[in-house]
């Protein structure tokens, strides 16, 4: 299957962002708390984006912010994924009284907004990088659990399933090579989506002061430096919400060419 335009502008996109995250140290044009220059400079040659809120070069904090929240966002992503996916499908698989505890424990999760949840643990914790992976990963585990549950309540039906358990497969063998395979089409679809939703929380973390701490900046501890900015018709603080949006549109384009993609390969296989 031939990869449309707007899937390969969103791969090359999301490379790009990837790997200027990867390379940061080798590409930004200075260090990331130096100051070189004055307070807002305009875009120059020499400070391509201009520069901050106390004369630090704005692409250089661009690149090293990048890092940051591409890293965490992913590293949580794959954290509630993984989580959810196995909770999810044990539950589907298992039913009866491990599915009713697990269901109602997210139902009581979920009930509780997950902005002020992840407010108030990181409130009575040292913000690290790894306490706000395992909080953002933990939380969005029960968006997950309950898409995953969902999908493999209606596979575990299938004849397939059915004569796995006849074999006298296991519980592993069913979720892992029955179920899992397919599943990846809504999954993967979801993976996309819950990816920016990480990006977009650990940015409002920063925001309000509980995410990434200095010296490490993130795009949300960017805005939140510059946001005095605006008032001065400063653009600092919006080059950050421009990063945010390229990267939401670039993943949720290759998100939907795998989505159209594994779900004819899907009905191939079925023909």
């Amino acid at each position: 299957m031939r990869m449309p335009l707007s899937a390969a502008i969103g791969l090359f996109m999301t490379a790009l962002f990837f790997a200027a995250a990867i390379l940061a140290p080798l590409i930004a044009p200075y260090g990331m708390a130096e100051i070189v220059g004055q307070v807002w400079e305009p875009m120059s040659r020499d400070h391509w984006l201009g520069t901050d809120n106390i004369g630090r070069d704005l692409l250089t904090r661009m690149i090293y912010g990048g890092r940051t929240t591409i890293f965490v966002a992913t590293a949580a992503t794959l954290l509630s994924f993984s989580l959810g996916s196995f909770l999810g499908f044990t539950a589907a698989v298992a039913g009866g009284w491990v599915d009713q505890v697990l269901s109602r424990f997210v139902d009581l999760m979920m009930s509780i907004p997950s902005l002020i949840f992840a407010l108030v643990v990181l409130s009575v914790m040292p913000v690290t990088l790894p306490v706000l992976i395992a909080v953002m990963g933990l939380l969005d585990a029960t968006r997950v659990f309950r898409l995953s549950r969902a999908v493999a309540v209606d596979i575990t039906v299938m004849d397939y399933v059915e004569a796995a358990r006849l074999r006298g497969e296991g519980r592993g063998w069913i979720i892992f090579r029955e179920i899992l395979p397919n599943a990846l089409s809504p999954l993967v679809a979801e993976m996309g989506l819950r990816f920016i939703f990480m990006v977009l929380f650990i940015s409002t973390l920063s925001f309000l002061g509980l995410g990434v701490q200095p010296p490490l900046a993130d795009w949300g501890a960017i805005v939140k430096e510059n946001r005095e900015g605006i008032v001065y018709g400063i653009p600092a603080a919006l080059v950050p919400a421009v990063a945010i949006a390229a990267l939401a549109i670039s993943v949720n384009l290759v998100a939907d060419w795998i989505l159209n993609r594994t779900a004819s390969l899907k009905g191939g296989r079925g023909d």
